[in-house]
């Protein structure tokens, strides 16, 4: 079992890295690890220069914790992925700027580049909207997530998982770039989308790539 202590550590380091990696600004989204019965969570509302690893949270599958802090208050949808996916160990919310216009506007990414297999599939849903911290909006996020790796999330922001922290956070970091992409794109024209066969070629590669090769840890 991985050491509580370091997994702690390892959200409060990747925290820091949200705004710099243009994922996120000030007390926006919220990182989480699976671990024993349950996962480790940041705290509601507390900037991430100010958190401290005893300051995440640990909240059982239940919903159940034991804290002088509360837990995010999206922490449904962490608990309802974990419950969901055996596959998701690692869970990164955020309101990176392209992937949030993307879904104001409700729009998935499309087939549009080969990198969409960072997704797991042909695309990154969109999934419906309801309000933040509702158990209807962590249904939604579990329907969009249904064989993906990652979603965006209406008029809200988008979700990456991962076998690890940092693979999740590097999967959130290519799923705004393919935003980006998309955007840019859009704005010239009507993308080519590539093939299914051009798809699933992709995805056969991406076993052996890079961060997409990394073992499941133990938790």
């Amino acid at each position: 079992m991985s050491n509580e202590r370091s997994l702690r550590e390892e959200i409060v380091a990747n925290g820091l890295k949200l705004t710099p990696s243009g994922l996120s600004q000030g007390t926006s989204g919220n990182l989480s690890i699976r671990f024993g019965e349950g996962f480790l969570v940041t705290p509601s509302g507390v900037p991430y220069g100010e958190v401290t690893p005893d300051d995440v949270v640990y909240v059982a599958m239940d919903g159940h914790y034991e804290h002088a802090r509360r837990p995010s208050s999206e922490w449904r949808f962490h608990r309802d992925i974990y419950a969901a996916r055996p596959d998701a160990h690692a869970v990164v919310h955020a309101h990176p700027p392209y992937s949030t216009a993307l879904a104001m506007c409700r729009k998935a990414i499309p087939a549009i580049h080969y990198m969409i297999a960072v997704s797991g599939g042909d695309s990154i849903r969109c999934s419906d909207y309801y309000t933040y911290g509702t158990q209807e909006l962590s249904d939604a996020v579990v329907r969009a997530l249904e064989g993906r790796l990652a979603c965006l999330m209406a008029n809200h922001g988008m979700i990456a998982t991962g076998a690890t922290m940092e693979q999740a956070m590097w999967r959130a970091v290519e799923v705004e770039t393919l935003a980006r992409q998309y955007t840019l794109a859009l704005q010239i024209g009507d993308p080519v989308l590539l093939t299914n066969a051009e798809v699933i070629q992709a995805l056969e590669k991406f076993g052996n790539y890079g961060l997409m090769s990394r073992p499941t840890p133990r938790t």
